[in-house]
């Protein structure tokens, strides 16, 4: 990913949450992967990962739970599809925030799956 610096900067500032919104060629699978990769070149271990992401629209979620020495971090891929990777935004945020925004995501890609037992139990653990 062609903002991995910026994205590393950012993992290392405050907040339990660092969310990052961004364009990207890549479909879902790959998307993950890029991030994956940006944040353990960073010195980051990834504990958890999804990635949520619609059919009818080309957007979509990632989250990683992070660990590097004795810190936690959670980071929020809001991605689209796009011709190339471009940083639209970067931001860290505290637990509630972080957490408000994380169920409003999931939420509008997954509206039509909300019965769906994995992202019930999922929703019911944060």
């Amino acid at each position: 990913m062609e903002f991995k610096d910026e994205l590393a900067r950012a993992l290392d500032g405050d907040g339990l949450w660092t969310v990052v919104t961004f364009k990207t060629p890549y479909g879902p699978g790959m998307t993950i992967e890029k991030l994956v990769e940006a944040v353990e070149n960073a010195g980051w271990s990834v504990t958890f990962r999804a990635n949520w992401w619609t059919a009818d629209i080309p957007y979509g979620l990632a989250r990683l739970d992070l660990r590097k020495g004795g810190r936690e971090k959670i980071l929020l891929g809001k991605w689209i599809l796009g011709s190339g990777c471009e940083l639209i935004r970067l931001e860290n945020m505290p637990l509630e925030k972080g957490r408000d925004e994380f169920f409003r995501m999931v939420d509008s890609i997954t509206s039509t799956l909300i019965h769906d037992p994995v992202i019930r139990t999922m929703r019911e653990q944060y």
